[in-house]
């Protein structure tokens, strides 16, 4: 990144919005300054300027919650800096994943359905509860999930031969979650799966 790229404030700063790279959540806003963003780069780890105690500090340094950085790009303007994170934990320090967590509209999002049912997933297979339909599928095992996943393909095929919206709809999502369990009693990750997508893009 050529430094010429960004414009700092009259203060020598230039706000930085950090992103979940994995879910695309907005995690937090903070300062650069031009050694803070350098540090940045060199280290792969996000470092911002405190305004208040006027001093640069590590994110995580004291926490353990680092943020290793994926990406940093500037916006059209060269005002406004986006980091991309692996986050090693919460962002806020009140212990929130985001620091965005105060809704002033809210709305129902389905940006992270898909992560949130697989960790779902993975948490009932690492903590069985009686009664529940998830634990019933790991407890019978492979062989048993695989025949749910054979019937949910079929019904899709079945709904989307009848050209029924709502049919379809609901037996795609039956299929989408029966195979999160295959994949979380394979030991495999979404993440996994977004990569050989992104390798197959034409």
């Amino acid at each position: 990144m050529n430094k010429m790229d960004i414009k700092y404030d009259a203060n020598g700063l230039v706000p930085a919005i950090v992103q979940d790279e994995r879910t695309g959540t907005v995690l937090m806003l903070a300062y650069m300054n031009e050694e803070a963003l350098q540090k940045t780069i060199e280290t792969k780890e996000t470092w911002f300027y405190s305004r208040s105690r006027q001093e640069l500090w590590n994110k995580g340094a004291t926490s353990g919650n680092t943020q290793s950085v994926k990406s940093l790009s500037v916006d059209c303007d060269g005002d406004t800096i986006l980091v991309t994170v692996e986050p090693a934990g919460p962002a806020c320090h009140t212990g929130e994943t985001s620091c965005f967590f105060k809704p002033v509209i809210e709305f129902e999002s389905v940006r992270t359905v898909i992560y949130e049912v697989a960790d779902e997933v993975k948490h009932r297979k690492a903590n069985p509860k009686e009664g529940s339909y998830t634990t019933y599928l790991f407890t019978e095992g492979l062989d048993k999930i695989l025949k749910k996943v054979g019937e949910e393909s079929t019904e899709v095929v079945i709904g989307a031969k009848n050209r029924d919206f709502e049919e379809v709809t609901n037996e795609i999502a039956d299929l989408v979650y029966h195979t999160l369990v295959l994949i979380a009693e394979l030991d495999i990750d979404v993440d996994d799966i977004k990569r050989v997508l992104r390798e197959r893009r034409p």
